[in-house]
């Protein structure tokens, strides 16, 4: 802007600077500007002359550079994390393809894994080391089970046979009182290998998952029928039994079912004194029985193989064990409770 001046004012402005804002027609607001207020003259006449130049706010200019920057990144990003995706899903298809069949894979069911013949070197040979390592275990694995249906038969008959002969023994009329202490000790420890032998081999069987037979077992049914077959000796021990049951149908093995109930209900009756008093509850998704102690026993070895709670040459110390096995095996939950009683109660769901 050039504005004429006075040669009176013309002898007094000198050339300054400042800051100021001006209106900007464009933006329609005012900003900042830089003022050079300076004179000069031309054909003796003087003049004022003013230069503004525009300064950038801060607050636009950290704007502008943000979406820049945002633009840049999701620029470059988005087309390669498209990209990566693309092309990392095709890449580890096989890997994943091998892994969804690991997941289900089970030695009881000889699912064989198959995969198609991958193009990467470490695929192949990861897919080659899977189906090595899966042919030993489906070896492995028959090779146990054999072994334990051999073991059923084989030791079962001599031991069934020395029982037999000894109780022939036992019958004659020869034998001294101290020999027929002896022979009845003798059978009762044959009695005991017999019942160790069908508890371990009972085991094995569980825990390699040989029962995959399964379907809808009501559990009130099955402890009613086995609490029956338990008549003869909670009269003889003159117990006092109380059932408060209900309907609860689980999904698993019924013969493993049958042995769950028939362990918990012949631990209560042999560790209970003559008199006492046993309780089974049956909701719809628990069992519980509750039998009388003087103290509590031991809760991290109560479900232990072969930890034994008393000294009774008749107990193997297994039939806990076979009742937390048969929980494992299908996702049930065994606890044990104390309240001026034992409590061992069965969550199904």
């Amino acid at each position: 802007m050039i504005v004429p001046v006075s040669g009176e004012r013309a002898a007094i402005l000198k050339d300054s600077y400042s800051d100021t804002l001006m209106y900007m027609e464009n933006e329609d607001e005012y900003e900042p500007v830089r003022l050079l207020k300076t004179m000069f003259v031309t054909n003796q006449k003087h003049y004022e002359l003013q230069v503004a130049t525009s300064m950038v706010e801060e607050d636009d200019l950290v704007n502008a550079l943000l979406y820049a920057l945002v633009g840049l990144y999701l620029g470059i990003v988005l087309p390669v994390a498209f990209l990566n995706k693309y092309l990392l899903k095709k890449v580890w298809k096989p890997f994943y393809r091998l892994l969804a069949q690991l997941k289900h894979f089970r030695v009881d069911k000889r699912t064989p894994i198959t995969t198609q013949k991958a193009k990467i070197d470490e695929f192949r040979l990861l897919t080659e080391a899977v189906h090595e390592m899966q042919q030993n275990n489906l070896e492995v694995y028959a090779s146990q089970k054999h072994f334990i249906e051999n073991a059923a038969h084989e030791l079962q008959t001599p031991l069934a046979v020395a029982i037999n002969k000894l109780e022939h023994l036992a019958e004659s009329k020869e034998l001294r009182a101290e020999q027929l202490k002896l022979l009845s000790a003798a059978l009762d420890n044959l009695d005991r290998l017999t019942r160790l032998n069908r508890s371990l081999l009972l085991l094995s069987k569980i825990e390699n998952r040989q029962y995959t037979d399964e379907s809808d077992v009501n559990i009130r049914e099955v402890a009613q029928q086995i609490r029956e077959d338990f008549d003869d000796q909670v009269e003889y021990k003159q117990l006092r039994f109380e059932m408060n049951v209900s309907d609860c149908v689980v999904r698993m093995n019924y013969d493993l079912a049958a042995i769950l109930i028939t362990n918990l209900l012949k631990n209560a009756i042999v560790h209970t004194a003559a008199g006492g008093h046993i309780q089974l509850d049956i909701t719809n998704s628990e069992l519980c029985i509750a039998n009388p102690g003087m103290a509590p026993l031991d809760h991290g070895t109560l479900f232990s193989r072969f930890a034994k709670q008393s000294h009774s040459s008749h107990s193997t110390g297994l039939g806990l064990s076979v009742v937390k096995a048969i929980t494992d095996l299908y996702g049930f939950s065994a606890a044990y409770s104390y309240q001026e009683k034992h409590i061992i109660t069965i969550r199904f769901r």
